[in-house]
Protein backbone atom coordinates (compact mmCIF):
# COMPACT_ATOMS: atom_id res chain seq x y z
CA UNK A 1 0.00 0.00 0.00
CA UNK A 2 1.34 3.37 -1.09
CA UNK A 3 1.10 6.66 0.93
CA UNK A 4 0.25 10.08 -0.90
CA UNK A 5 1.30 12.60 1.85
CA UNK A 6 -0.20 16.21 0.64
CA UNK A 7 1.18 19.29 1.56
CA UNK A 8 2.38 22.66 0.14
CA UNK A 9 5.33 21.41 -2.15
CA UNK A 10 4.66 20.47 -6.10
CA UNK A 11 2.48 17.42 -6.53
CA UNK A 12 3.70 15.09 -9.88
CA UNK A 13 0.82 14.15 -12.57
CA UNK A 14 2.30 10.82 -11.94
CA UNK A 15 1.99 10.82 -8.77
CA UNK A 16 -1.75 11.43 -8.70
CA UNK A 17 -2.22 8.94 -11.82
CA UNK A 18 -1.04 6.65 -9.79
CA UNK A 19 -2.99 6.55 -6.65
CA UNK A 20 -6.21 7.29 -8.55
CA UNK A 21 -5.14 3.87 -10.21
CA UNK A 22 -4.61 2.08 -7.22
CA UNK A 23 -7.64 1.69 -4.71
CA UNK A 24 -5.25 0.90 -1.47
CA UNK A 25 -3.39 4.34 -1.71
CA UNK A 26 -3.49 5.78 1.56
CA UNK A 27 -4.40 9.36 0.99
CA UNK A 28 -3.65 12.06 3.78
CA UNK A 29 -2.94 15.95 4.49
CA UNK A 30 0.26 16.70 5.73
CA UNK A 31 0.19 19.74 8.99
CA UNK A 32 1.46 22.23 6.32
CA UNK A 33 -1.93 21.65 4.16
CA UNK A 34 -4.10 22.10 7.35
CA UNK A 35 -2.04 24.88 8.18
CA UNK A 36 -2.77 27.02 4.77
CA UNK A 37 -6.19 25.81 5.06
CA UNK A 38 -7.50 27.22 8.69
CA UNK A 39 -5.43 30.36 7.55
CA UNK A 40 -7.57 30.36 4.08
CA UNK A 41 -11.02 29.59 5.78
CA UNK A 42 -10.55 32.46 8.37
CA UNK A 43 -9.79 34.98 5.45
CA UNK A 44 -13.44 33.64 4.07
CA UNK A 45 -14.90 33.80 7.51
CA UNK A 46 -13.22 37.54 8.26
CA UNK A 47 -14.85 38.35 4.49
CA UNK A 48 -18.12 37.36 5.31
CA UNK A 49 -18.35 38.82 8.64
CA UNK A 50 -16.97 42.40 6.82
CA UNK A 51 -20.55 42.21 4.54
CA UNK A 52 -18.75 42.49 1.79
CA UNK A 53 -20.19 41.26 -1.46
CA UNK A 54 -18.37 38.43 -2.82
CA UNK A 55 -19.99 36.10 -5.55
CA UNK A 56 -20.81 32.41 -4.51
CA UNK A 57 -20.45 33.36 -1.09
CA UNK A 58 -23.22 35.31 -0.58
CA UNK A 59 -24.47 35.74 -3.73
CA UNK A 60 -25.93 33.82 -6.48
CA UNK A 61 -23.96 32.38 -8.99
CA UNK A 62 -23.56 32.90 -12.97
CA UNK A 63 -25.99 35.31 -14.15
CA UNK A 64 -27.48 35.83 -10.72
CA UNK A 65 -24.15 37.19 -9.80
CA UNK A 66 -25.18 40.49 -8.09
CA UNK A 67 -27.91 39.45 -6.37
CA UNK A 68 -27.22 38.97 -2.71
CA UNK A 69 -28.55 35.52 -0.32
CA UNK A 70 -29.74 36.24 2.96
CA UNK A 71 -27.60 35.70 5.81
CA UNK A 72 -30.07 33.22 6.97
CA UNK A 73 -29.90 31.53 3.98
CA UNK A 74 -26.67 30.92 3.42
CA UNK A 75 -26.60 27.51 4.95
CA UNK A 76 -29.61 25.73 2.86
CA UNK A 77 -27.99 27.73 -0.39
CA UNK A 78 -25.12 25.41 0.02
CA UNK A 79 -27.03 22.56 -0.48
CA UNK A 80 -29.22 24.50 -3.43
CA UNK A 81 -25.96 24.73 -4.97
CA UNK A 82 -24.88 20.95 -5.30
CA UNK A 83 -28.36 20.11 -6.14
CA UNK A 84 -28.61 22.42 -8.83
CA UNK A 85 -25.13 21.32 -10.21
CA UNK A 86 -25.83 17.85 -10.39
CA UNK A 87 -26.64 17.18 -13.84
CA UNK A 88 -24.66 15.45 -15.44
CA UNK A 89 -25.63 12.77 -18.21
CA UNK A 90 -23.91 9.77 -20.05
CA UNK A 91 -21.91 6.61 -18.71
CA UNK A 92 -20.63 6.95 -15.33
CA UNK A 93 -16.64 7.35 -14.53
CA UNK A 94 -14.60 4.10 -14.06
CA UNK A 95 -13.45 3.75 -10.42
CA UNK A 96 -9.69 5.62 -11.49
CA UNK A 97 -11.42 7.96 -13.09
CA UNK A 98 -14.03 9.13 -10.09
CA UNK A 99 -10.60 8.62 -7.61
CA UNK A 100 -8.81 11.20 -9.99
CA UNK A 101 -11.52 13.44 -9.47
CA UNK A 102 -11.62 13.45 -6.09
CA UNK A 103 -7.67 13.28 -5.04
CA UNK A 104 -7.31 16.13 -7.88
CA UNK A 105 -10.13 18.35 -6.14
CA UNK A 106 -8.39 17.37 -2.75
CA UNK A 107 -5.03 18.76 -3.92
CA UNK A 108 -6.87 21.89 -5.22
CA UNK A 109 -8.67 22.42 -1.54
CA UNK A 110 -4.36 22.01 -0.06
CA UNK A 111 -3.40 24.65 -2.19
CA UNK A 112 -5.18 27.46 -0.39
CA UNK A 113 -7.21 29.43 -2.53
CA UNK A 114 -11.06 27.96 -2.15
CA UNK A 115 -11.17 28.52 1.37
CA UNK A 116 -12.85 25.12 2.51
CA UNK A 117 -12.33 23.59 6.52
CA UNK A 118 -9.78 21.66 6.79
CA UNK A 119 -12.43 18.79 8.27
CA UNK A 120 -13.81 19.12 4.83
CA UNK A 121 -10.14 18.56 2.97
CA UNK A 122 -10.06 15.47 5.25
CA UNK A 123 -13.13 14.39 4.69
CA UNK A 124 -12.83 13.71 0.60
CA UNK A 125 -9.22 12.60 2.15
CA UNK A 126 -11.37 9.64 3.59
CA UNK A 127 -13.58 9.37 0.43
CA UNK A 128 -10.68 7.83 -0.91
CA UNK A 129 -9.39 5.72 1.63
CA UNK A 130 -12.57 4.43 2.93
CA UNK A 131 -13.02 3.16 -1.08
CA UNK A 132 -16.07 5.32 -1.40
CA UNK A 133 -17.08 5.25 -5.35
CA UNK A 134 -19.54 8.10 -6.35
CA UNK A 135 -21.49 7.61 -9.45
CA UNK A 136 -20.40 10.46 -11.56
CA UNK A 137 -21.44 11.01 -14.65
CA UNK A 138 -18.92 11.68 -17.76
CA UNK A 139 -20.77 14.48 -20.08
CA UNK A 140 -22.13 17.44 -18.86
CA UNK A 141 -18.93 19.99 -18.45
CA UNK A 142 -18.03 22.81 -20.71
CA UNK A 143 -14.59 22.65 -19.13
CA UNK A 144 -15.07 26.13 -17.33
CA UNK A 145 -14.91 24.14 -14.36
CA UNK A 146 -15.63 20.41 -14.01
CA UNK A 147 -19.53 21.42 -12.54
CA UNK A 148 -21.36 18.58 -13.25
CA UNK A 149 -18.76 15.81 -12.32
CA UNK A 150 -17.93 17.65 -9.31
CA UNK A 151 -21.20 18.53 -8.18
CA UNK A 152 -21.87 14.38 -8.65
CA UNK A 153 -18.81 13.90 -5.73
CA UNK A 154 -20.46 16.55 -3.59
CA UNK A 155 -23.82 15.19 -3.59
CA UNK A 156 -22.54 11.89 -2.53
CA UNK A 157 -20.53 13.87 0.07
CA UNK A 158 -23.64 15.24 1.64
CA UNK A 159 -25.50 11.79 1.94
CA UNK A 160 -27.11 11.98 -1.28
CA UNK A 161 -26.72 11.25 -5.37
CA UNK A 162 -25.68 7.61 -5.83
CA UNK A 163 -22.15 5.41 -5.61
CA UNK A 164 -21.30 2.43 -6.12
CA UNK A 165 -21.20 -0.54 -3.35
CA UNK A 166 -18.34 -2.95 -3.26
CA UNK A 167 -20.06 -5.12 -5.63
CA UNK A 168 -20.47 -2.28 -8.30
CA UNK A 169 -24.34 -1.81 -7.87
CA UNK A 170 -25.73 1.92 -8.02
CA UNK A 171 -26.83 2.40 -4.35
CA UNK A 172 -27.63 5.92 -2.80
CA UNK A 173 -25.06 8.17 -1.31
CA UNK A 174 -25.99 7.94 2.04
CA UNK A 175 -25.71 4.12 2.62
CA UNK A 176 -22.47 4.39 0.86
CA UNK A 177 -21.25 6.67 3.67
CA UNK A 178 -22.71 4.74 6.38
CA UNK A 179 -20.97 1.59 4.95
CA UNK A 180 -17.89 3.62 4.68
CA UNK A 181 -18.71 4.39 8.68
CA UNK A 182 -18.70 8.53 7.50
CA UNK A 183 -21.28 11.10 8.27
CA UNK A 184 -22.54 13.15 5.66
CA UNK A 185 -20.61 16.25 5.50
CA UNK A 186 -22.38 19.40 6.61
CA UNK A 187 -21.03 22.63 4.19
CA UNK A 188 -19.70 25.65 5.90
CA UNK A 189 -20.86 29.18 3.98
CA UNK A 190 -19.08 29.70 0.72
CA UNK A 191 -17.94 25.43 0.64
CA UNK A 192 -20.28 24.34 -1.74
CA UNK A 193 -19.23 26.95 -4.50
CA UNK A 194 -15.56 25.64 -3.78
CA UNK A 195 -16.32 21.62 -3.85
CA UNK A 196 -17.79 21.68 -7.65
CA UNK A 197 -15.92 24.94 -9.31
CA UNK A 198 -12.79 23.62 -10.34
CA UNK A 199 -11.22 21.26 -13.25
CA UNK A 200 -9.97 18.08 -11.43
CA UNK A 201 -11.92 15.68 -14.10
CA UNK A 202 -10.24 16.88 -16.27
CA UNK A 203 -7.24 17.13 -14.40
CA UNK A 204 -7.65 14.05 -12.74
CA UNK A 205 -8.90 11.99 -15.80
CA UNK A 206 -6.16 13.75 -17.83
CA UNK A 207 -3.24 12.62 -15.44
CA UNK A 208 -4.15 8.88 -16.15
CA UNK A 209 -4.30 9.43 -20.11
CA UNK A 210 -0.58 11.17 -19.45
CA UNK A 211 0.65 7.64 -18.10
CA UNK A 212 -1.83 5.88 -21.52
CA UNK A 213 0.40 8.41 -23.52
CA UNK A 214 4.03 7.91 -22.16
CA UNK A 215 3.44 3.77 -23.17
CA UNK A 216 2.12 4.83 -26.24
CA UNK A 217 5.54 6.57 -26.91
CA UNK A 218 7.45 4.06 -25.97
CA UNK A 219 5.20 1.22 -28.28
CA UNK A 220 5.70 3.04 -31.12
CA UNK A 221 9.05 2.66 -31.30
CA UNK A 222 8.61 -1.39 -30.56
CA UNK A 223 6.49 -1.41 -33.16
CA UNK A 224 8.96 0.64 -35.41
CA UNK A 225 11.56 -1.29 -34.19
CA UNK A 226 10.03 -4.64 -34.94
CA UNK A 227 9.14 -3.61 -39.03
CA UNK A 228 12.74 -2.05 -39.65
CA UNK A 229 14.12 -5.66 -38.32
CA UNK A 230 11.15 -7.17 -41.25
CA UNK A 231 11.58 -4.92 -43.79
CA UNK A 232 15.87 -5.63 -43.79
CA UNK A 233 14.61 -9.74 -44.10
CA UNK A 234 11.90 -9.22 -47.33
CA UNK A 235 12.52 -5.75 -48.92
CA UNK A 236 16.68 -5.31 -48.34
CA UNK A 237 15.86 -2.25 -46.06
CA UNK A 238 16.17 -1.35 -42.38
CA UNK A 239 18.63 1.38 -42.77
CA UNK A 240 20.04 2.82 -39.45
CA UNK A 241 21.60 5.56 -40.24
CA UNK A 242 18.36 7.69 -39.66
CA UNK A 243 18.78 6.52 -36.11
CA UNK A 244 22.54 7.62 -35.49
CA UNK A 245 23.57 10.14 -33.27
CA UNK A 246 25.33 12.52 -36.10
CA UNK A 247 21.78 12.24 -37.54
CA UNK A 248 20.00 13.16 -34.31
CA UNK A 249 23.02 15.47 -32.83
CA UNK A 250 22.39 17.41 -36.19
CA UNK A 251 18.53 18.98 -35.24
CA UNK A 252 17.64 19.51 -31.03
CA UNK A 253 13.87 18.42 -31.63
CA UNK A 254 12.73 17.46 -28.24
CA UNK A 255 12.04 14.28 -27.75
CA UNK A 256 13.51 12.69 -31.20
CA UNK A 257 17.07 11.97 -30.20
CA UNK A 258 14.96 9.81 -27.10
CA UNK A 259 12.96 8.22 -30.30
CA UNK A 260 15.92 7.34 -32.34
CA UNK A 261 18.08 6.20 -28.79
CA UNK A 262 14.96 4.03 -28.13
CA UNK A 263 14.66 2.50 -31.30
CA UNK A 264 18.81 1.37 -31.22
CA UNK A 265 18.57 -0.06 -28.40
CA UNK A 266 15.40 -2.12 -28.99
CA UNK A 267 17.69 -3.60 -31.88
CA UNK A 268 21.06 -3.64 -30.06
CA UNK A 269 22.61 -7.11 -30.40
CA UNK A 270 20.89 -8.09 -33.57
CA UNK A 271 22.24 -8.03 -37.55
CA UNK A 272 21.12 -4.68 -37.87
CA UNK A 273 23.74 -3.29 -36.15
CA UNK A 274 26.50 -4.50 -38.92
CA UNK A 275 25.99 -2.37 -41.73
CA UNK A 276 24.78 -4.63 -44.71
CA UNK A 277 26.75 -3.55 -48.34
CA UNK A 278 23.31 -4.39 -49.82
CA UNK A 279 21.35 -2.77 -47.67
CA UNK A 280 18.72 0.31 -49.22
CA UNK A 281 20.13 3.71 -49.14
CA UNK A 282 17.04 4.87 -47.75
CA UNK A 283 14.02 3.18 -46.78
CA UNK A 284 10.32 5.49 -47.40
CA UNK A 285 9.74 8.15 -44.81
CA UNK A 286 7.54 5.99 -42.61
CA UNK A 287 10.83 4.37 -41.28
CA UNK A 288 13.22 6.78 -42.03
CA UNK A 289 11.46 10.28 -40.55
CA UNK A 290 10.10 8.13 -37.60
CA UNK A 291 12.38 9.64 -35.19
CA UNK A 292 10.92 13.25 -36.30
CA UNK A 293 7.30 11.80 -35.99
CA UNK A 294 7.48 9.97 -32.58
CA UNK A 295 10.04 12.59 -31.09
CA UNK A 296 7.18 15.29 -31.73
CA UNK A 297 4.72 13.32 -30.34
CA UNK A 298 7.07 12.67 -27.26
CA UNK A 299 7.26 16.67 -27.25
CA UNK A 300 3.43 16.94 -27.20
CA UNK A 301 2.94 14.68 -24.38
CA UNK A 302 5.85 16.21 -22.33
CA UNK A 303 3.71 19.36 -23.09
CA UNK A 304 0.65 18.01 -21.58
CA UNK A 305 2.49 16.85 -18.19
CA UNK A 306 3.69 20.53 -17.91
CA UNK A 307 0.00 21.68 -18.32
CA UNK A 308 -1.37 19.25 -15.73
CA UNK A 309 1.12 20.17 -13.42
CA UNK A 310 0.36 23.88 -13.58
CA UNK A 311 -3.17 23.29 -12.76
CA UNK A 312 -2.27 20.70 -9.65
CA UNK A 313 -0.10 23.11 -8.38
CA UNK A 314 -2.07 26.10 -8.86
CA UNK A 315 -5.29 27.52 -7.32
CA UNK A 316 -7.91 27.74 -10.40
CA UNK A 317 -10.67 28.56 -7.43
CA UNK A 318 -13.38 31.78 -8.10
CA UNK A 319 -13.46 33.73 -6.15
CA UNK A 320 -9.78 33.14 -5.11
CA UNK A 321 -8.36 33.22 -1.78
CA UNK A 322 -5.89 35.38 -1.05
CA UNK A 323 -4.16 33.89 1.80
CA UNK A 324 -1.25 36.78 1.23
CA UNK A 325 -3.32 39.60 1.46
CA UNK A 326 -6.41 38.43 3.04
CA UNK A 327 -8.85 39.16 0.42
CA UNK A 328 -10.88 37.50 -1.48
CA UNK A 329 -10.62 37.71 -5.45
CA UNK A 330 -12.69 37.09 -8.47
CA UNK A 331 -11.40 36.01 -11.40
CA UNK A 332 -10.64 33.01 -14.13
CA UNK A 333 -8.06 31.12 -13.34
CA UNK A 334 -11.00 28.05 -14.00
CA UNK A 335 -10.37 27.87 -17.23
CA UNK A 336 -7.54 25.50 -18.19
CA UNK A 337 -7.29 26.65 -21.64
CA UNK A 338 -3.83 25.43 -21.88
CA UNK A 339 -4.64 22.29 -20.67
CA UNK A 340 -7.55 22.04 -23.25
CA UNK A 341 -5.01 22.91 -25.99
CA UNK A 342 -2.80 20.36 -24.76
CA UNK A 343 -5.57 17.68 -24.90
CA UNK A 344 -6.29 18.94 -29.08
CA UNK A 345 -2.86 18.93 -29.65
CA UNK A 346 -1.82 14.98 -28.65
CA UNK A 347 -4.93 14.06 -31.21
CA UNK A 348 -3.51 15.63 -34.23
CA UNK A 349 0.05 14.08 -33.17
CA UNK A 350 -1.57 10.35 -32.46
CA UNK A 351 -2.99 10.70 -36.00
CA UNK A 352 0.33 11.18 -37.57
CA UNK A 353 2.00 8.51 -35.36
CA UNK A 354 -0.41 6.61 -36.95
CA UNK A 355 -0.53 7.21 -40.69
CA UNK A 356 3.29 5.99 -40.07
CA UNK A 357 2.08 3.12 -38.54
CA UNK A 358 -0.61 2.23 -41.12
CA UNK A 359 2.23 2.87 -43.94
CA UNK A 360 4.61 0.44 -42.60
CA UNK A 361 1.92 -1.77 -42.11
CA UNK A 362 0.85 -1.67 -45.50
CA UNK A 363 4.46 -2.30 -46.44
CA UNK A 364 4.88 -5.76 -44.71
CA UNK A 365 1.67 -6.47 -46.53
CA UNK A 366 3.73 -8.26 -49.87
CA UNK A 367 5.01 -10.63 -47.39
CA UNK A 368 2.38 -11.86 -46.05
CA UNK A 369 0.55 -12.41 -49.48
CA UNK A 370 3.75 -14.33 -50.60
CA UNK A 371 3.45 -16.26 -47.36
CA UNK A 372 -0.09 -17.24 -48.15
CA UNK A 373 0.43 -18.54 -51.56
CA UNK A 374 3.55 -21.17 -50.69
CA UNK A 375 0.78 -22.15 -47.59
CA UNK A 376 -1.28 -22.75 -49.99
CA UNK A 377 0.65 -24.32 -52.42
CA UNK A 378 2.13 -26.58 -49.86
CA UNK A 379 -1.77 -27.33 -49.23
CA UNK A 380 -2.57 -28.51 -52.73
CA UNK A 381 0.37 -30.79 -52.60
CA UNK A 382 -1.13 -32.77 -49.33
CA UNK A 383 -5.06 -33.77 -50.45
CA UNK A 384 -7.33 -33.66 -47.69
CA UNK A 385 -5.41 -31.14 -45.45
CA UNK A 386 -5.69 -27.97 -47.34
CA UNK A 387 -8.25 -26.55 -45.11
CA UNK A 388 -5.66 -27.28 -41.68
CA UNK A 389 -2.40 -26.00 -43.76
CA UNK A 390 -4.12 -22.49 -44.93
CA UNK A 391 -5.60 -21.85 -41.50
CA UNK A 392 -3.04 -18.16 -41.01
CA UNK A 393 -1.55 -17.35 -37.77
CA UNK A 394 -2.47 -13.94 -38.67
CA UNK A 395 -5.82 -13.00 -39.96
CA UNK A 396 -4.85 -12.07 -43.62
CA UNK A 397 -6.96 -8.29 -43.51
CA UNK A 398 -5.59 -6.53 -40.00
CA UNK A 399 -4.11 -4.20 -42.56
CA UNK A 400 -7.82 -3.40 -43.30
CA UNK A 401 -8.62 -2.80 -39.86
CA UNK A 402 -5.84 -0.68 -39.43
CA UNK A 403 -6.86 1.43 -41.99
CA UNK A 404 -9.92 1.95 -40.29
CA UNK A 405 -8.16 2.50 -37.34
CA UNK A 406 -6.56 5.29 -38.75
CA UNK A 407 -9.37 7.09 -40.00
CA UNK A 408 -10.70 6.89 -36.93
CA UNK A 409 -7.60 8.85 -35.20
CA UNK A 410 -8.01 10.89 -38.24
CA UNK A 411 -11.56 11.92 -37.63
CA UNK A 412 -11.04 12.45 -33.78
CA UNK A 413 -8.12 14.93 -34.85
CA UNK A 414 -10.26 17.21 -35.25
CA UNK A 415 -10.66 20.45 -33.09
CA UNK A 416 -13.05 20.24 -30.42
CA UNK A 417 -12.55 23.40 -27.85
CA UNK A 418 -14.38 25.52 -30.49
CA UNK A 419 -18.17 24.53 -30.72
CA UNK A 420 -19.22 26.02 -27.16
CA UNK A 421 -21.91 27.69 -27.10
CA UNK A 422 -22.44 30.65 -24.56
CA UNK A 423 -24.20 30.13 -21.23
CA UNK A 424 -26.09 31.59 -18.34
CA UNK A 425 -27.43 34.95 -20.25
CA UNK A 426 -24.24 35.03 -22.15
CA UNK A 427 -22.20 35.79 -18.92
CA UNK A 428 -20.03 32.69 -19.23
CA UNK A 429 -19.73 33.54 -23.41
CA UNK A 430 -16.01 31.02 -23.61
CA UNK A 431 -15.97 27.84 -22.42
CA UNK A 432 -12.92 25.36 -22.92
CA UNK A 433 -14.69 21.82 -23.90
CA UNK A 434 -11.76 20.63 -22.00
CA UNK A 435 -13.60 17.37 -20.71
CA UNK A 436 -14.44 16.81 -24.32
CA UNK A 437 -11.10 17.21 -25.90
CA UNK A 438 -10.01 14.86 -22.99
CA UNK A 439 -12.94 12.19 -23.84
CA UNK A 440 -12.34 12.28 -27.63
CA UNK A 441 -8.15 11.92 -26.78
CA UNK A 442 -9.19 8.76 -24.69
CA UNK A 443 -10.77 7.27 -28.45
CA UNK A 444 -7.25 7.92 -30.03
CA UNK A 445 -4.98 6.53 -27.41
CA UNK A 446 -7.72 3.30 -27.34
CA UNK A 447 -7.73 3.55 -31.73
CA UNK A 448 -3.39 4.34 -31.88
CA UNK A 449 -2.25 1.59 -29.49
CA UNK A 450 -4.91 -1.15 -31.11
CA UNK A 451 -3.17 0.45 -34.57
CA UNK A 452 0.54 -0.28 -32.76
CA UNK A 453 -0.54 -3.75 -31.76
CA UNK A 454 -1.53 -4.35 -35.27
CA UNK A 455 1.62 -3.54 -36.61
CA UNK A 456 3.68 -5.12 -34.07
CA UNK A 457 1.87 -8.55 -34.91
CA UNK A 458 2.35 -8.16 -38.32
CA UNK A 459 5.94 -7.65 -37.84
CA UNK A 460 6.71 -10.30 -35.57
CA UNK A 461 4.60 -12.64 -37.53
CA UNK A 462 6.49 -12.13 -40.89
CA UNK A 463 9.86 -12.78 -38.90
CA UNK A 464 8.44 -15.78 -37.42
CA UNK A 465 7.79 -16.69 -41.05
CA UNK A 466 10.87 -15.88 -42.16
CA UNK A 467 12.85 -18.47 -44.48
CA UNK A 468 16.44 -16.94 -43.81
CA UNK A 469 16.83 -16.82 -39.63
CA UNK A 470 19.22 -13.75 -38.48
CA UNK A 471 19.64 -12.37 -34.54
CA UNK A 472 17.59 -10.36 -33.89
CA UNK A 473 17.81 -7.30 -31.62
CA UNK A 474 17.56 -8.13 -27.79
CA UNK A 475 14.46 -5.97 -27.50
CA UNK A 476 12.39 -6.61 -30.38
CA UNK A 477 13.51 -10.56 -29.82
CA UNK A 478 11.96 -10.66 -26.42
CA UNK A 479 8.93 -8.56 -28.05
CA UNK A 480 9.18 -11.40 -31.06
CA UNK A 481 9.38 -14.43 -28.51
CA UNK A 482 6.00 -13.16 -26.34
CA UNK A 483 3.91 -12.18 -29.58
CA UNK A 484 4.79 -15.98 -30.55
CA UNK A 485 2.77 -17.62 -28.37
CA UNK A 486 -0.47 -15.82 -28.61
CA UNK A 487 -0.10 -15.87 -32.94
CA UNK A 488 -0.02 -19.75 -32.09
CA UNK A 489 -2.83 -20.00 -30.28
CA UNK A 490 -5.08 -18.26 -33.37
CA UNK A 491 -7.36 -16.94 -31.78
CA UNK A 492 -9.73 -14.81 -33.36
CA UNK A 493 -8.92 -11.16 -34.53
CA UNK A 494 -10.27 -9.21 -31.77
CA UNK A 495 -8.94 -11.41 -29.67
CA UNK A 496 -5.57 -11.66 -31.14
CA UNK A 497 -5.50 -7.70 -30.69
CA UNK A 498 -6.40 -7.16 -27.18
CA UNK A 499 -4.58 -10.18 -25.79
CA UNK A 500 -1.30 -8.40 -28.09
CA UNK A 501 -2.23 -4.97 -25.82
CA UNK A 502 -1.98 -6.63 -22.93
CA UNK A 503 1.40 -8.41 -23.59
CA UNK A 504 2.58 -5.37 -25.32
CA UNK A 505 1.91 -3.23 -22.70
CA UNK A 506 3.79 -5.71 -19.96
CA UNK A 507 6.84 -5.90 -22.63
CA UNK A 508 7.24 -2.23 -22.68
CA UNK A 509 7.17 -1.80 -19.22
CA UNK A 510 9.91 -4.65 -18.74
CA UNK A 511 12.06 -2.84 -21.77
CA UNK A 512 11.47 0.90 -20.41
CA UNK A 513 10.85 0.79 -16.76
CA UNK A 514 9.25 4.04 -15.88
CA UNK A 515 11.00 6.86 -14.21
CA UNK A 516 9.56 10.37 -12.98
CA UNK A 517 12.93 12.13 -14.48
CA UNK A 518 12.97 10.19 -18.07
CA UNK A 519 11.14 12.00 -21.35
CA UNK A 520 8.50 9.42 -22.52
Amino acid sequence: MGTFSIGTGTVSALLVAEAAADPTFHVELNQDALNLLRRSREVVEETAASGQRVYGLNTLLGSGRDTDVEEKSLLAYQVQVVRYHNSGVGPYLDRAAARSVILARLIGFSRGGSGVRPETAAFYAELLNRGVFPAIPGEGSVGSSDLTQLAAVAAVALGEGEAFDASGLLVPGAKALADAGLQPLQPAAGEALALVSANAYSVGAGALALVRLRHLARLADVALSLSLETIARYDGGGNLTPFSPAIQAAKAVDGQGDSAAAVRRLLSGGWLEDVRPDVSVQDALSFRAAPQTHGAFRNVVSQLRSALEVELNGRGDNPLVDVGSGAMVSGGNFQPMQLALSFEGLRLALAHVGISSERRIAKLYPPQRAIRARHLAAASSEPGSASALIQEELPGLLWYSAAGLLAELKFLAAPATLGAPTLSADVEDHSTLAPLALQQLEKSIDAAEKLLAIEALTASYLLLEAEAAQPLGNGTGLVVGRLADVLADRPSAPELVERARTILREAVDQLFPETEEETP
